[in-house]
């Protein structure tokens, strides 16, 4: 035998100690657990391997047979037959409530009558998740808390955190209800920001029954004015006599509501004209060196920045070399050298041409002489035919 134990109480109910399926001498029984959302259709299959012609019913989880072979006793519509063979009963289970839910019994009438267990569970998915926040402003450097319910579901849902592409942790509370539903609330604590100004945070249910199921809201960051002084003229050097323009740019939130200007360590020249954001003096000299100052404020706080004044001669910088171009030089270079081995190529042609003819000059004065003394004489020196014997050197 398979090790099954029936058990009938004195109503003529059967239970057993076996999880799903009791194969009993070569024939198998067996069905599968069924998840289904409330509202949507459950399908429950008994098959049958082997039948020797033995009945195939359905019970529902208070043992009422719901078909016995394709009749259905039951007067609840809902069931419905799909398929009935010898070797399989499937019956179909619409608009499914959580009063559905429990152990469903597929019998077979053998001896001992064989059963298979299916488990219908209903998921109940939650309600559109609510999202709060502490505070709706919040300054850089403070803490806040956002939280994240998800109410009315079976199983209990899961609840994660998200700013932007980073994954945060929150801590989860999970409550049960009279009738069985679940509410979970998440909280998640962050410090915040200049940079999470604007920045997404969801809130995001984890579920059998629903998928992308969310809350989102952007955070909204108070922070300190961000300030930079930029020399709008000169370009260049500061020189004397020429005038100085300065430009300071706050970027705050709120926007900076206040920008002013100073000199640090003394005071501003006597007849510098501040505009706003802007500082304009004419006419510069050398007791104007110093370090001028920005300051720009909000309802967080306050921020600066500095720039320092140095007064240069009014010549300063004009006898600057130029730039020199190298790859111009290198390439007149390259031009020259290769201009000096085309001459000594030539010249070395020349010489090895006008080699034999030196000596043939040399030698002349012996080919016209009269006798052997005379030609010695030529040959030598001599005065005879000097037009002839001239020699050139290069």
């Amino acid at each position: 035998r398979s090790g099954c134990v029936h058990i009938s109480n004195f109503h003529g109910f059967h239970s057993s100690s076996c999880p799903s399926v009791c194969p009993v001498e070569g024939q198998n029984l067996g069905t599968d657990n069924v998840s289904v959302i409330e509202g949507e259709m459950a399908t429950i299959s008994c098959r049958v391997k082997n039948n020797d012609d033995s009945v195939i019913q359905l019970l529902n989880p208070n043992r009422q047979t719901i078909y016995f072979r394709d009749v259905r006793p039951l007067k609840d519509s809902r069931f419905q037959l799909v398929n009935f063979s010898d070797n399989e009963l499937r019956v179909s289970l619409s608009n499914v409530s959580l009063s559905d839910e429990g152990r469903y019994v597929c019998q077979l009438y053998t001896d001992p009558p064989q059963e298979a267990y299916a488990d219908i569970t209903v998921l109940v998915p939650p309600g559109s998740p609510i999202m709060d926040s502490q505070e709706d402003v919040v300054s850089e450097g403070n803490e806040t808390e956002l939280t994240c319910t998800a109410m009315g579901s079976k199983p209990a849902a899961s609840i994660r955190w998200m700013k932007g592409e980073q994954e945060l942790t929150g801590k989860m509370t999970v409550d049960e209800t009279y009738d069985g539903m679940f509410t979970v609330t998440s909280r998640l604590r962050l410090t915040v920001s200049k940079e999470d100004d604007g920045a997404p945070v969801s809130c995001i249910i984890d579920h059998p029954a629903v998928k992308d199921l969310r809350a989102q809201r952007y955070l909204e960051v108070l922070y300190q004015p961000e300030v930079k002084i930029v020399q709008a003229f000169p370009e260049g050097l500061t020189r004397e006599g020429e005038n100085l323009e300065l430009t300071c740019i706050a970027k705050g939130k709120p926007q900076p509501h206040q920008i002013s200007w100073l000199r640090v360590d003394d005071d501003v020249p006597s007849h510098t004209v501040i505009t706003g954001s802007d500082l304009f003096i004419e006419n510069l000299n050398k007791s104007y060196n110093g370090t001028y100052r920005c300051v720009a404020s909000n309802a967080v706080g306050e921020a600066y920045d500095d720039y320092i004044l140095f007064v240069y001669d009014s010549r300063a910088g004009e006898g600057a070399p130029q730039k020199i171009d190298h790859a111009v030089i290198g390439g007149v270079v390259a031009v020259v050298m290769f201009a000096i081995l085309c001459a000594l190529i030539v010249l070395g042609r020349y010489f090895a041409r006008h080699k034999g003819t030196y000596f043939t000059h040399e030698a002349k004065g012996a080919d016209d002489a009269a006798d052997a003394d005379t030609a010695i004489i030529n040959a030598e020196g001599g005065h005879n035919n000097t037009e002839e014997k001239k020699e050139y050197y290069i």
